[in-house]
């Protein structure tokens, strides 16, 4: 038989596959882990085979099939086969599409999905907030938070930049209009730019062009150069 533990809360998938393992699985049981992106043709085939040599029930988990392709496609092919197996398999995926929830369903012993509680998108606009007020503490933190939130490199130096343009933008225009730029953010960059002494701002720029480049060039790790950047406002 198999069961399928799976969805985006990865954490809790392995969990309670662990839990449902540690309470049904057999003194002298073997328990063999199939690894998803380590997988070799036919592993799935032999498994269904396996005999243990010391008589106890032998028990697999294939973690993460999705992470090869033709690890999917031959526990696709043998479902039916697994469902009627006397050994037991254990199958942790993350999220699925509606058409394998289905096609995993059909012979599964049980299936169960934990899903992980929506997290709110982070809010770079904090980011660009701290880098104008010059407050180099919160922008660090910030940082932090914007990499765990899954946020890009990319995007967060998009963001800092898109502040920098508009406190250099504030700076050489009278008016926001001038600058075409709304009227909000033009004059909180207005004043934002008695933080910044004379010349400050455009060597912020210059820097934070030249890490995004070299980040890019492979010759700085841009996650590194970011923090360090932050550092110096």
């Amino acid at each position: 038989m198999y069961l399928v533990f799976f969805g985006s809360n990865r954490g809790l998938v392995r969990d309670e596959a662990t839990s449902y393992i540690n309470k049904n699985m057999a003194e002298g049981s073997t328990l063999t882990t199939l690894e998803g992106s380590q997988y070799q043709a036919g592993q799935v085939a032999d498994a269904l085979g396996a005999n243990s040599l010391f008589g106890g029930e032998e028990w697999f988990v294939i973690d993460g099939p999705s992470d090869n392709t033709e690890c999917v496609e031959e526990l696709k092919a043998t479902l039916k086969e697994l469902g009627e197996s006397s050994n037991t398999f254990v199958i942790l995926e993350g999220a699925l599409l509606a058409p394998a929830k289905k096609a995993y369903g059909k012979y599964a012993a049980d299936i169960q999905e934990y899903t992980a509680d929506k997290v709110e998108r982070f809010n770079a606009f904090g980011l660009a907030e701290a880098l104008a007020t010059k407050d180099k503490r919160k922008l660090w933190l910030l940082l932090q938070e914007a990499r765990l939130s899954g946020l890009r490199e990319e995007e967060i130096v998009g963001m800092l930049w898109w502040q920098l343009k508009a406190l250099r933008l504030a700076k050489l225009t009278r008016s926001a209009d001038e600058a075409g730029m709304k009227s909000f953010p033009y004059d909180k960059a207005k004043r934002a730019l008695s933080k910044f002494t004379e010349g400050e701002v455009e060597k912020l720029a210059q820097s934070l062009l030249g890490l995004y480049h070299d980040g890019h060039a492979g010759m700085r790790d841009m996650d590194v150069a970011l923090e360090e950047w932050a550092l110096t406002i």
